[in-house]
């Protein structure tokens, strides 16, 4: 079974909204002057060391990424005379990089300013180093260049494990989730569920900002969940382990009653996995959904009841046809 809403994919992110949105989180100061930023595009997630371009090789040198002088660019740059430099720099700048970052809080050459100015090319300083900046960055920009996609259901953390409750409209999904809230449990979001996925293939679900705790209860209407149960039943974003969907009008023969039939639902290219629960009437859905989060989770632990209640019949058997 297979997610039909189709991704969307981020291609680029202005410099202006990159400086303006992480600012604070990367400890970002602008030197050049303000309108560099209104002329440049970051299209790749990855940061380049441009320790080779600093010597004047360009020939792999990746131009479309965010370029980050390090202690050891910044070292090297120094002891260069000044008309190399300013070589360097113009030849770099032709390149249309999207934009500079000192790291350690290193003040940059008098021809940095000069020549990426004129250029349009944002520099930028920060007290982070190298490595923390590379390691902070590049987390900000798989997130902000995932793919995305939209998904009918409602997402919940269960006991820790990030739960899509699908069905048809008017299946039951709110109401259960209501019953997951009075047990303890928390929302992520209901009835649209965007979904990332990160670049270790991990599915994270999420809502917009507009409906985030907030809740559609047939009957009753828009309830907020933070409101009515607390601000901790309320969480920003979870990774999606299960997804459960309930079933109408399905038989016997069409359900697993063991367990041992697995099945996945694919959400942007990852295999999750997927069980399926019947509705009858009385059927206490919530707890039904409950538990197959715990059954997950025992399985993330490497127990699985199913496959050892399998074995014992089977070591039965061979005890039974062998006696």
């Amino acid at each position: 079974m297979t997610q039909s809403a189709l991704p969307e994919y981020v291609e680029s992110i202005s410099v202006r909204e990159f400086y303006e949105k992480y600012q604070e989180r990367l400890l970002l100061r602008l030197v050049t002057h303000p309108k560099t930023l209104s002329r440049s595009t970051i299209r790749e997630r990855s940061i380049n060391r441009p320790a080779l371009a600093v010597t004047g090789y360009f020939k792999y040198f990746a131009h479309k990424r965010v370029q980050l002088f390090g202690a050891g660019e910044m070292g090297y740059f120094r002891e260069q005379k000044p008309e190399l430099r300013m070589k360097i720099l113009e030849k770099m700048a032709g390149k249309k990089i999207p934009c500079v970052i000192i790291s350690r809080n290193l003040a940059p050459t008098p021809e940095m300013i000069e020549v990426f100015e004129t250029q349009g090319v944002p520099v930028f300083r920060t007290t982070l180093t190298s490595k923390a900046f590379t390691t902070e960055v590049t987390v900000l920009l798989e997130e902000r260049f995932a793919p995305i996609t939209t998904c009918h259901g409602t997402l919940m953390d269960i006991r820790g494990i990030g739960t899509l409750v699908r069905g048809d409209s008017g299946a039951g999904k709110s109401e259960a989730a209501l019953a997951l809230l009075e047990r303890g449990h928390s929302l992520v979001a209901d009835d649209l569920v965007r979904i990332k996925l990160l670049s270790d293939h991990t599915p994270v679900g999420f809502c917009d900002e507009v409906s985030r705790g907030f809740m559609e209860c047939r009957g009753i209407g828009i309830i907020n969940v933070e409101e009515l149960f607390g601000i901790r039943f309320v969480r920003l974003e979870k990774k999606i382990e299960l997804v459960v969907t309930f079933v109408e009008g399905a038989n016997e023969i069409e359900i697993d009653r063991t367990g041992l039939d697995r099945k996945t639902f694919g959400i942007l290219g990852a295999q999750i996995p997927h069980m399926e629960i019947p509705l009858r009437p009385g059927r206490d859905m919530a707890r039904l959904v409950e538990v197959a989060a715990m059954v997950q989770a025992a399985r993330n632990l490497g127990h699985d009841s199913a496959t050892d209640f399998n074995e014992k019949l089977l070591q039965k058997m061979a005890k039974q046809s062998n006696s």
